[in-house]
């Protein structure tokens, strides 16, 4: 697989998730794939997603920074949205907040098999404090 191939595939899998395409999820994630070292297999992977979704309504995955070097995908994704309640373990309870995750996959037979994956917690700390 070469780089614009990974890229194309990633590109597609964002959207994926940004529509909440769950039965296409399977065309991007791999049965055995695994998230910060747990085994998730597809169905936990997607169970994630749906609660992720669930407790940030207007979740949307944004790339600003993506590097392919096959196998393996490194990106930035920015966020800004208003998780309920707590989230992170902070009371966000629907404030607008803007975060980062950088996140790195492992890519196998064209699909994430593995992730890790780290939120930047920081920055919704600071902007909690000054609401």
């Amino acid at each position: 697989m070469d780089k614009a191939s990974l890229s194309d595939i990633y590109h597609g899998y964002i959207d994926c998730l940004n529509a909440q395409d769950w039965q296409r999820l399977g065309q991007f994630v791999h049965e055995d794939a695994e998230h910060n070292g747990r085994p998730f297999g597809l169905s936990g992977y997607r169970a994630m997603l749906e609660c992720d979704f669930d407790q940030i309504p207007d979740l949307r995955f944004n790339i600003a920074l993506l590097v392919c070097d096959p196998p393996f995908v490194a990106s930035r994704l920015d966020f800004h949205c208003s998780p309920r309640g707590d989230f992170l373990g902070l009371p966000v309870d629907g404030r607008r907040v803007a975060f980062s995750e950088n996140v790195y996959y492992e890519f196998l037979d064209g699909k994430i098999v593995r992730v890790w994956s780290i939120v930047d917690k920081l920055a919704v700390e600071r902007q909690l404090a000054t609401l």
